[in-house]
């Protein structure tokens, strides 16, 4: 019978990545802890409605990539492939817009996107979604890209580049739609079937585009950055200035878009050139119209998601491993009634320890130990036990101690020895 493997453009994940993974999300809530960000969960399956009515029916997400069935009850409900959507779903249905004058949150958890499996990306991916509703400061957004940063510093990661662009309000966007019209309207036989079919719907979806062919006739395009009107130009010129007061430095892309038709004034991506052609792995943007257009009052909002996956790729490894490893190695019977009490004292005190359940020889159980990486061995046997004390061997340096047997003090001569 054949085995059954995992579908495609999904995967089981473990080992040094899921430790990094971890280590992520470690420090990521530390930050968002400090600037007073609330964690939340929101389902992964929710109505097809909410996410065609926030992300936009002409967005590649929508049209293409979304996991969407008929549940038994004959709805059409869609694995989320985002997760701003839900959070503000969440945001209204709690109230919380009247509780709160600003509310900060973020949530973590698996998204699904039907598209094409690629370097760091896959139809199930890991995401840190971070929102802010009710206030449309440009101070907030610097905040974010700011403690973006502290996340990547703390996390060993360099040689990024933030762009930042602006892609106004739909007062600005109105002047915009004529001129980019018309001149794509000259140049509809180098653009894909897709982008014709949305030069008149949606038009700014042309600049988000990953065909070769449009993304060459959108370089010489109008750009959206010139038709900014006097409010949305001041907002980014607050944004950079707030950036500067942060020490952030970015790079303005005025081409620069999202793949997400709700973003109003600022957009903001970071990328890595060790990504390959897909370079960005944490981006977002404000968006002051969506909360309104999902039905509630009108409340400015802000935020952005980091891709977990990509973001590990440029992460160093080795990441998640802090202080010493322990590994007891007992023989013989007398040896083997000592591992429950000295597991717990190590354990309680915040030491890890690993041990071979069988008790193997000492050659063996060593291997083993070398094999789990482990920095320390514990040696117990029949002439540790009458002496009455435990050999600490150092895995790197090979030097041997002796320390007390009674598992208590065994603990604290352990913690001071390797200070």
């Amino acid at each position: 019978m054949a085995k059954i493997q995992t579908l495609r453009g999904f995967r089981d994940i473990w080992g040094e990545e899921i430790e990094k993974f971890r280590e992520i999300e470690r420090i990521s809530r530390k930050h968002l802890d400090l600037l007073g960000y609330m964690e939340m969960e929101i389902p992964v399956l929710e109505k097809t409605e909410l996410f065609v009515r926030s992300i936009g029916d002409t967005t590649d997400i929508v049209e293409k990539e979304m996991f969407t069935f008929t549940d038994l009850g004959g709805d059409s409900v869609t694995l989320r492939p985002e997760a701003t959507a839900g959070v503000v779903r969440s945001y209204l249905q709690a109230g919380l817009f009247v509780k709160e004058r600003v509310s900060k949150l973020f949530t973590l958890g698996p998204m699904f996107r039907h598209e094409k499996p690629q370097k760091g990306r896959f139809r199930q991916f890991r995401q840190i979604d971070v929102e802010v509703f009710g206030s449309d400061s440009a101070l907030i957004d610097a905040e974010l890209l700011w403690m973006i940063s502290l996340i990547l510093k703390d996390l060993g990661v360099a040689g990024y580049t933030i762009e930042v662009n602006s892609v106004g309000c739909p007062e600005c966007r109105l002047d915009f739609r004529n001129k980019v019209i018309t001149y794509f309207e000259g140049k509809k036989e180098h653009l894909c079937e897709d982008c014709v079919r949305r030069l008149y719907r949606n038009p700014l979806r042309i600049f988000d585009c990953k065909h070769a062919h449009c993304i060459e006739v959108s370089r010489q395009s109008p750009f959206l950055f010139e038709s900014l009107c006097n409010p949305c130009r001041t907002h980014f010129d607050e944004f950079l200035a707030s950036l500067a007061g942060f020490g952030v430095e970015t790079t303005i892309n005025k081409r620069l878009v999202r793949g997400l038709d709700y973003y109003t004034r600022t957009v903001f991506e970071f990328t890595s050139g060790e990504l390959g052609a897909q370079q960005t792995f944490i981006a977002g943007g404000r968006y002051d119209n969506l909360v309104e257009e999902m039905g509630g009052p009108k409340t400015p909002g802000t935020g952005f998601a980091i891709g977990v996956e990509r973001l590990a790729m440029v992460s160093p490894g080795g990441m998640a491993h802090k202080g010493p490893r322990f590994f007891f190695a007992y023989m013989g019977e007398r040896a083997a009634k000592y591992v429950a009490s000295v597991a717990r004292a190590f354990v309680e005190s915040g030491m890890p320890l690993r041990y071979d359940y069988h008790g193997k020889s000492l050659k063996s159980q060593m291997r083993y130990a070398d094999s789990l990486k482990s920095d320390f061995v514990l040696i117990l046997g029949d002439d540790e036990i009458e002496k009455g004390i435990v050999t600490l061997r150092n895995m790197g340096t090979k030097e041997q101690h002796e320390l007390p047997l009674d598992p208590a003090a065994l603990t604290a001569a352990a913690t001071e020895l390797i200070k």
